[in-house]
């Protein structure tokens, strides 16, 4: 939702999401009058041809719950989260010099006492992941801290792998230029053809922002950031691009491979990295992707030409990895097989029902 596309309207799909309890416990629960707002704020873009935006729900039934939620202010803020600052980090490390900058942020969690009806401490998963995958890179204590704190999706490996060697750069005290960033991307890109490239994209535009966050922490060493802000801007006009044919793109999903992903040294230590990371909660998924292969076998054949068949009823890469972000569920990718099929079994007769024979040739000298 980070991207300044000319959005006119916004549908909500659900307006139920997990939500972790007070005790730690993962429920599902209807989402906030501020994630709404924020969410429908998209709608509409101050500028374009689409300056008023429009908001509604996938299901007819969730209508007057988003009416409701649109219609009321937010509550006020009654906690602040807490977030250790580098100094005090600094400070812990002084004491305890051989530990990690992720045991001393575990050392200061379980120290630390707070007044709960005014503050909590922030979740320190994401910094404490960055600081696992960036500790064997000899790096001052308070850079290593200012690079934990960028703004990275642990679930996209592409932008981890790109941190990782933006991360290198800064300790071998390296620019990063412009050339050497267009390198790394393979940098220029045309139009997505598939939904993994369409992904791709975004998440080198996730890259070039988080080269624009570094470029203001640590200025000589990310020293272009208006070119990187144009590059930026052509990248987002890609994107659009894909977004208005985004159903060629699932078309193609699924029989194509991408052309723009890229396997690198640094993604496999990512991939290695979030595995040993996430191993207590890798049942989740594969359930879901039993459920899915269940649901997906025993879907109704339908009488349609057998290259649409294959066509649906498998799972490509590009499956699996929405499927492992969470960006696609079984459910919702079983309707849209079930879609396909039918959309493939009426083309299919249509195109026996319009043929007769061999096809007709026109004669020499005759149109």
């Amino acid at each position: 939702m980070g991207l300044n596309l000319s959005i006119r309207r916004i549908i909500f799909y659900s307006l139920i999401r997990p939500m972790i309890n007070e005790k730690g416990e993962m429920e599902m629960e209807t989402i906030s009058v501020s994630s709404a707002l924020q969410i429908a704020g998209r709608a509409g873009r101050y500028g374009t041809q689409w300056e008023h935006g429009y908001v509604t729900s996938m299901k007819p039934e969730d209508h007057s719950t988003l009416c409701r939620l649109l219609s009321h202010v937010p509550d006020d803020i009654e906690q602040a989260g807490l977030h250790p600052t580098a100094d005090q980090i600094e400070l812990f490390a002084y004491h305890l010099p051989s530990y990690t900058l992720s045991n001393l942020i575990d050392v200061f969690v379980n120290l630390c006492t707070v007044d709960s009806s005014l503050y909590f401490m922030c979740l320190m998963d994401d910094f404490k992941f960055l600081a696992d995958l960036i500790q064997h890179i000899p790096l001052p204590l308070r850079s290593r801290y200012v690079l934990c704190c960028s703004p990275i999706n642990k679930k996209m490996p592409f932008v981890c792998a790109m941190f990782l060697k933006f991360t290198r750069q800064l300790s071998q005290n390296e620019p990063a230029t412009l050339d050497w960033l267009c390198h790394q991307v393979k940098w220029p890109f045309s139009t997505p053809a598939t939904l993994l490239d369409l992904v791709h994209l975004e998440e080198v535009y996730d890259v070039f922002d988080l080269y624009l966050w570094l470029s203001y922490r640590f200025p000589d060493m990310f020293p272009e950031g208006e070119l990187v802000r144009d590059l930026q801007r052509e990248l987002d006009d890609l994107i659009q691009d894909g977004v208005t044919q985004i159903v060629r793109l699932l078309r193609n999903s699924d029989t194509r491979t991408s052309t723009t992903a890229a396997d690198t040294e640094d993604t496999f230590i990512m991939d290695q990295r979030q595995k040993s990371s996430s191993r207590g909660n890798r049942s989740l998924p594969l359930t879901s992707s039993e459920d899915l292969h269940q649901e997906t076998t025993t879907l109704p054949k339908a009488k349609f030409p057998a290259q649409y068949r294959r066509k649906t009823m498998t799972r490509g890469n590009l499956t699996e990895r929405l499927l492992a972000q969470g960006l696609l569920s079984p459910k919702m990718l079983a309707e849209l097989q079930r879609e396909w099929q039918q959309q493939g079994s009426e083309d299919g007769e249509d195109s026996e029902g319009g043929s007769s024979g061999r096809p007709r040739r026109n004669k020499p000298g005759k149109r």
